[in-house]
């Protein structure tokens, strides 16, 4: 039996049109609505109607003077969810509002709006995540209106283990205020501990808006509509316990090439995992993430009790939680990535010149540079202080959750989730050294359980026309999502051609999935697949070289309507890209301006995406 149709929200529907979608939809069950939906997505996808989060707010046409304006841009979901949060408490408020994902956002409104809140995380170093590229870079550029009668406020999520901590939000923050528009109050700058900074900053748009607008008897929250997520119990803030099914190496023992070192003689570890999810309710797309709450090994507990001769057992109570030190270590903090505002304080305790001139701004690439090679042990060895547990655990950054892109469809595996996980496990400095979450994981035995949960990443599908072809590039474990690509293709019975570039190290110890990929090409579920080994010949290559030497075929695609997507690593990333500018520039025959511009349009119309870490 099927529940009743829900009552249809307001829509620029004629009666007729809402009355035949009422008929279409009325008896459906849940699966056939599922589908449903995401057909309809696929033809406003494909659409060059306006954006929906366009739709008629009650009593007509919201004017902007009305309407508070929320835009966010998010690589995680971090973001995203800080938007929807400030969202829901303004409609809660009685103000009109909409939210959009920056993507979606109509460039050409800019000049028009009144109250806008802008949620924006920075990728990397300084980077704008994917979905704000365009929109980042519409308002740094020479097409930006004048802002005089607009006021807004920015926040800024940032990671402060890179040196530019929230760049991209201190940018859109100072170029509003040079485009005339009104700082309504600071930016913030949030860390892995978003709430500190979030909180309070969503507290005050919040007062700023209410004073700002006309509170409406009718509120009403203008969303896009990207995907319809599946409810579940389970969710960012409250992880389900996967149980493991299979926890298999797929790369090779052992290689003495000019890795051997690096990763302590072993050569690399990559896990292919399986995990189920029956009865979690939780559902995936091909695209999407599995966040992973872990908890940190043993090794990297101990080394920190160790260099700073302190108790694990000493009990810690930090915002009225009270729980042993080794367990605050173990479950609440960050022990493998570093934070400017901890390293000052370390400075501090350690009365080290050489530590707090780092931090200085003129050795930024220094202050990088340590950032990407300690850990938070090495530091404690490298520069002794004496710390207190409870001082410790303050200083220390909040354990945040890891993201691995999901390598499998729910059409071919059913009620679990595929993971590819590269573990770090390396010498360095003298010790044995371990990834946080990868090192979790690979620890796990079948029948063990991790928490886990579904972070949506609707900019990374597969075409909506199934007649389309794709190309992925996806080196190391970036290739995980185009498994599940290729499954979903394959069992969605898509007639689009897939083109899979794949690269690594070596052949014999590196080459992901092998068996998998040689069986797809023998059953025509992969069309074609070009590899790069980069430490087989005395020459690296890699793929965007591979790239390079099929541009002619590459733009024949792309002219032909393909897909292309980009999984792995911000610098390959970045290669790759300046890769396609040469080669739509080359093939093409315009300048470069041009062949950004071709591939802006790409971006726009979602045949180009990127899921960089």
């Amino acid at each position: 039996m099927t529940a009743a149709p829900p009552a249809l929200a307001p829509s620029p529907l004629p009666e007729e049109r809402k009355a035949l979608l009422a008929r279409v939809v009325e008896g459906l069950d849940g699966p056939s609505l599922w589908w449903l939906s995401g057909y309809a997505a696929g033809l406003a996808h494909a659409s060059p109607a306006p954006q929906p989060g366009l739709a008629v707010l009650p009593g007509g046409a919201a004017q902007a003077s009305q309407r508070l304006t929320v835009v966010y841009g998010s690589q995680t979901g971090n973001a995203r969810r800080e938007a929807e949060k400030i969202a829901a408490e303004a409609e809660a408020a009685g103000l009109n509002v909409r939210l959009l994902r920056a993507d979606a956002y109509p460039q050409r409104e800019l000049a028009g709006e009144r109250l806008l809140y802008l949620v924006i995380s920075t990728q990397g170093e300084g980077d704008p995540p994917d979905d704000a590229i365009g929109l980042v870079e519409f308002i740094a550029g020479k097409r930006a209106p004048k802002l005089p009668e607009l006021k807004y406020a920015v926040l800024g999520l940032g990671d402060s283990s890179y040196a530019d901590f929230c760049g991209i939000g201190r940018r859109l923050d100072a170029r509003l205020a040079e485009l005339g528009a009104s700082r309504l109050f600071a930016a913030g700058e949030a860390d892995l501990d978003i709430d500190t900074v979030a909180l309070p900053w969503r507290e005050q748009a919040l007062v700023q808006a209410r004073t700002l607008l006309k509170a409406s008897a009718t509120p009403s929250a203008t969303v896009t509509a990207l995907r319809p997520h599946a409810v579940s119990l389970y969710s960012h803030d409250k992880p389900f316990a996967a149980e493991l099914l299979l926890n298999q190496r797929i790369s090779g023992r052992e290689f003495k090439g000019v890795g051997f070192l690096k990763y302590g003689g072993i050569g690399k570890d990559v896990r292919h995992l399986e995990l189920s999810l029956q009865g979690s309710g939780l559902h995936y797309e091909p695209g999407d993430a599995l966040g992973v709450r872990h908890r940190n090994p043993g090794l990297l507990v101990e080394g920190v009790l160790q260099a700073l001769e302190l108790d694990g057992d000493a009990s810690v109570q930090e915002k009225n939680e009270a729980l042993p030190l080794r367990e605050w270590l173990a479950t609440r903090r960050e022990l493998t990535r570093l934070s400017r505002p901890f390293l000052a304080s370390h400075a501090a305790q350690s009365r080290s010149e050489q530590l707090n001139d780092l931090l200085g701004p003129a050795r930024n690439a220094d202050f990088t540079e340590l950032l990407g090679s300690h850990q938070l042990v090495d530091v404690l060895r490298r520069w002794p202080a004496q710390w207190e547990p409870q001082a410790l655990v303050a200083a220390l950054r909040p354990l945040a959750p890891r993201l691995y892109s999901i390598a499998s469809s729910r059409k071919r595996v059913g009620e679990e989730v595929h993971l590819t996980v590269d573990v770090l496990d390396y010498q360095a400095f003298g010790h044995a050294h371990v990834g946080a979450a990868s090192g979790f994981l690979s620890s796990l035995a079948e029948g063990d359980h991790a928490p886990v949960y579904i972070e949506a990443n609707d900019r990374f599908r597969v075409p909506a026309d199934g007649s389309r072809d794709m190309i992925m590039v996806g080196p190391g474990t970036g290739v995980a999502p185009f498994r599940a690509f290729v499954q979903e293709r394959a069992e969605t019975g898509a007639s689009g051609r897939n083109w899979l570039l794949f690269g690594a190290r070596h052949f014999n110890t590196d080459f992901l999935y092998q068996s998998e990929w040689q069986d797809a090409l023998r059953t025509g579920e992969l069309h074609r697949l070009d590899l790069a080994f980069s430490r087989d010949q005395a020459q690296k290559v890699y793929v965007q070289q591979r790239l390079r030497e099929r541009g002619r075929e590459v733009f024949d695609w792309l002219q032909g309507g393909a897909h292309f997507y980009v999984c792995g690593a911000i610098g390959m990333g970045k290669d790759v890209h300046a890769t396609l500018l040469q080669i739509v520039a080359e093939q093409s025959g315009v300048d470069a301006e041009g062949a950004a511009e071709y591939l802006g349009r790409l971006q726009a119309e979602g045949r180009y995406s990127r899921d960089v870490y």
